[in-house]
């Protein structure tokens, strides 16, 4: 029991001092940063990350989420920079330079080089009076006041603020580019996510002999048979010349029927609800999800430039897509 307990007093311990570190990041968010973010967003190069050690598995992780947020970024291991490497990097790039300490000597060895081919540094260390935070054009502070190690040696605290530093800057500079999701899809491609993404409409709506078309003027207990044979639990009203009259959905019946109608002899036409929320092909499904959930409805009627219904779909239709 009481191996328990310290087991569990130490991780509590560390993650205590991991917060107070990513609290402290706050006060470091100022003019340098905003510098920084404009050196990136004015480059016409990509930022080049470096870092040894353990600032070197955060500094790869940095370099992935400014790639994937709309900033091209990779990663370059700066021991292997002086054997060869250097030439992976152009004039026109910026570095961004990971160290704790400041003064790591595989990254201090390259300052002289990177001045001659007038590569812009934006440092990110722990101590904004080491050699590597004066040499940068602007230092990013990560500095923290213990590492969450009981020894205060292993980089713990200072990966974490180191990381979330980087995610600022990412963040910060998707914001400034005004980053859309679609763009994001892009780099992301494979599985749900670029599923979610990347659909449209018209990949999940059902079309043709598929769309529960009905009339104007028809009965309701005809409209039901069409709803039913079509299976997406709605039907769309059309005026004579195609255009969406209205949408008549399971609700609505639910609805109709709490009023005792008559399906026998009602119209459609008097228990539809007229027009209804609709979505273009075009759309991305991810939005038309939105629309649906903002507004509380199961299914969508798609329309053409003309308001003339294309295509249905509903909840289960997007489900089995993966964009929920």
């Amino acid at each position: 029991m009481t191996r328990a307990y310290n087991l569990i007093q130490s991780a509590q311990h560390a993650i205590r001092l991991e917060i107070e570190a990513v609290e402290g990041l706050l006060a470091h968010i100022n003019s340098d940063f905003a510098h920084a973010c404009e050196l990136i967003i004015s480059s016409k190069g990509r930022v080049v990350v470096v870092g040894m050690g353990k600032s070197g598995h955060i500094g790869r992780k940095i370099a992935a989420t400014l790639a994937s947020t709309g900033t091209p970024a990779f990663f370059v291991h700066p021991a292997e920079a002086s054997h060869g490497d250097m030439g992976m990097i152009t004039s026109e790039d910026i570095i961004l330079a990971l160290s704790n300490s400041g003064s790591t000597a595989e990254i201090v060895t390259l300052l002289p080089l990177l001045k001659r081919l007038g590569i812009k540094v934006i440092s990110l260390t722990g101590n904004p009076e080491s050699a590597l935070a004066k040499a940068a054009e602007v230092n990013l502070n990560a500095s923290v006041k213990n590492e969450a190690c009981p020894l205060n040696l292993a980089p713990t605290s200072s990966t974490t603020a180191a990381l979330v530093m980087g995610d600022a800057l990412a963040i910060a500079l998707l914001d400034a580019r005004g980053f859309t999701a679609e763009e994001f899809a892009f780099s992301h491609p494979g599985g749900a996510l670029g599923r979610r993404l990347l659909l449209k409409v018209e990949h999940v709506m059902h079309c043709g002999d598929d769309l529960p078309l009905v009339s104007r003027g028809t009965l309701l207990r005809d409209s039901l048979m069409v709803m039913t044979r079509k299976g997406l639990g709605m039907a769309a009203i059309v005026e004579p010349d195609g255009r969406l009259a209205g949408v008549f959905t399971d609700g609505d019946l639910r609805r109709a029927l709490d009023r005792s109608v008559d399906v026998r002899i009602t119209l459609i036409d008097e228990v539809m609800t007229s027009h209804g929320k609709t979505v273009r092909p075009d759309m991305l499904a991810a939005e038309a999800l939105k629309i649906m959930e903002d507004h509380k409805v199961g299914s969508l009627i798609v329309v053409d430039e003309n308001a003339r219904p294309v295509g249905a779909f509903n909840l289960q239709d997007l489900l089995r897509a993966g964009v929920i």
